[in-house]
C-alpha cells in the first residue's frame, strides 16, 4: 500500500499537523485503522495528564534540526540538542547517531 502525507487537525488545539507516511505505515503495521486526533504536542500533554504528573513539567522547544516547534515532556538542560519525534526518527532509520555523537544518551528526544 502506497502512503503519502497527510493534514489533519488537531481536535485539542486546532492546529494542523503532518500525518506523515512514515507514521500511517507504522499505525499500519500495528493495526491500527483510525488517524490520529491529537498533533504531537498535544498527544504528550495528554500523556503526562494521563500519567497523573505535572503537565507544567513539559516544556515547548524548537528542534535542533529542523527548528520546528516541539513539546518533551522533560526540562531540557541545554547542553543537548532536542530533536522532534519525526527528526530524531528520519536520523534514526539513516543509520547515524541524530546528534552525531557516539553515545545517544547525549540526545534529548520529543516522544509522541
Amino acid at each position: 500500500m502506497e502512503f503519502s502525507n497527510k493534514d489533519l487537525t488537531c481536535r485539542d488545539c486546532g492546529k494542523t499537523f503532518v500525518f506523515s507516511a512514515g507514521e500511517q505505515e507504522f499505525f499500519s503495521a500495528k493495526g491500527l485503522v483510525n488517524e490520529p486526533k491529537r498533533c504531537p504536542n498535544c498527544r504528550i500533554l495528554m500523556r503526562v495528564q494521563r500519567n497523573g504528573e505535572d503537565p507544567a513539567r513539559t516544556a515547548e522547544v524548537n528542534c535542533a534540526e529542523c527548528g520546528s516547534p516541539t513539546r518533551v515532556p522533560f526540562q531540557p538542560k541545554g547542553y543537548r540538542p532536542v530533536y522532534c519525534s519525526y527528526c530524531f526518527r528520519t536520523k534514526k532509520l539513516e543509520g547515524q547517531s541524530p546528534a552525531d555523537t557516539p553515545n545517544d544518551r547525549d540526545v534529548e528526544v520529543a516522544t509522541v
